[in-house]
């Protein structure tokens, strides 16, 4: 899945909005002033921060071991880091996404 890809996705949910607070290289996802996924637009590969449950961080790393990392320049306990380099199915990205989103939209 690409950048554009995700990001479509990402604004197609309920009051998800873009900006770039940390400089033209981060795009963020926010919903309700609260970030959900941030995109590395310059790294290779390209990379996507996104948060998740304690128990989930820790199974996703496991399962997706080249892709899934904690996550950088976050809290390693609830966010992790995806290398976009296609060794993670697209409907599984979707749903990391929508489960950050559902995550930080409960704490909004």
């Amino acid at each position: 899945m690409e950048i554009d890809e995700i990001l479509h996705y990402a604004l197609s949910l309920p009051e998800a909005e873009e900006c770039f607070p940390f400089g033209e290289e981060i795009l963020v996802m926010k919903t309700k002033g609260k970030i959900f996924i941030t995109l590395n637009l310059v790294s290779f590969p390209s990379t996507m921060n996104y948060k998740a449950t304690p128990d989930d961080i820790i199974e996703q790393r496991d399962q997706y071991p080249d892709a899934i990392f904690p996550g950088f320049h976050m809290n390693k306990k609830h966010w992790n880091t995806l290398h976009l380099n296609r060794t993670v199915p697209s409907t599984t990205i979707k749903t990391l996404v929508f489960n950050s989103y559902q995550l930080v939209r409960k704490k909004a």
